[in-house]
């Protein structure tokens, strides 16, 4: 057997520039990132402004719910690129914070690490070599490999800090049957979503047709119920409301394709909607946990079938 090598090719050479070059190509290949981070999310905006400077791109951590940015750079990593990246996290209420870079000093990996550690559960920080590589005469392929990341064993203990003893031993429950969730997702829908590790909260959101804010969401309701749903919410002002009537008008063939009817809610309190289908459920029942999998599983299937069947005839730019 006649085996190639992999060998190292200069970031520099396929990205010349970093704004015009690196920038626009991560935007365009997201999903690149979203592989080595482990999460679903979007990137929408290059260059947006923060102040007088200029955010390498802006997008949203789907997985967590939360607004995520990149600062990305085709130079080993500096201190004026971490003061970058700080300064921007503040200015757009950040929770998961990327710095790419094809090499990062050891100082600052550190410093990522003590940013993880005094965040705790609210903010994310990684930081992301960029590599290139080729076999033999291939094309060249970027190879992103984690150097940074948040430190989930003190993630967890904050959470259960902060609710544990509130919520009856629910912090553990939920980490249990996300797991256990995941595993199933990978073996029966590895599509749904890039996510990898269980979180503790009582909900797990996925990608959706629509991008920049709606996203599916399998959950724990209060009262006791299990809630699967396409969730409507933007962060401009009245274009969640806008999607969910386009929606709304759709009623009949959406519940048709369904096969049954959903549960339409407004939710103005929010500035969102949702599109749900409930069942009975509680988290502390772990011997149901395949069974509460089953059902958002069944529930899921038949309500991205839903969805696609009238996402296309809905035109964004008007909402």
């Amino acid at each position: 057997m006649e085996l190639s090598r992999i060998s190292p090719v200069d970031p520099r050479t396929i990205w010349t520039h970093e704004a015009r070059d690196l920038t626009p190509w991560l935007l365009a290949n997201a999903d690149v990132l979203a592989d080595v981070l482990g999460i679903d999310l979007e990137l929408s905006i290059a260059e947006h402004p923060v102040g007088p400077f200029s955010l390498d791109l802006l997008g949203r951590d789907l997985t967590n719910d939360c607004v995520l940015i990149v600062e990305n750079q085709l130079t080993p990593t500096d201190h004026d690129h971490l003061g970058k990246l700080i300064t921007y996290a503040a200015g757009t209420d950040a929770r998961t914070v990327v710095w790419l870079a094809p090499t990062f000093r050891e100082e600052h990996r550190q410093a990522l690490d003590l940013l993880n550690d005094l965040g705790g559960e609210s903010v994310r920080f990684f930081g992301v070599e960029l590599r290139v590589v080729r076999i033999g005469d291939s094309a060249a392929a970027p190879l992103l490999e984690l150097r940074a990341q948040p430190n989930d064993w003190h993630a967890q203990l904050s959470a259960a800090a902060s609710t544990g003893s509130r919520s009856g031993g629910k912090t553990s429950a939920y980490a249990a049957f996300w797991a256990r969730f995941l595993e199933r997702v990978r073996a029966e829908h590895p599509d749904w979503t890039r996510a990898y590790k269980p979180t503790t909260a009582s909900w797990f959101a996925m990608p959706c047709p629509f991008k920049g804010g709606p996203f599916y969401s399998f959950s724990f309701a209060q009262g006791g119920r299990l809630r699967s749903e396409l969730y409507v919410d933007f962060t401009e002002p009245g274009r969640a409301g806008e999607l969910y009537e386009a929606l709304l008008q759709r009623r009949s063939v959406i519940e048709a394709e369904y096969g049954s009817e959903l549960s339409w809610e407004e939710l103005p309190e929010r500035r969102a909607s949702r599109i749900a289908d409930y069942s009975d459920g509680d988290v502390l029942e772990a011997e149901a946990h395949d069974d509460y999998i089953t059902w958002f599983f069944e529930t899921g299937v038949l309500l991205r079938r839903a969805i696609d069947r009238v996402a296309t005839e809905i035109d964004l730019s008007s909402c």
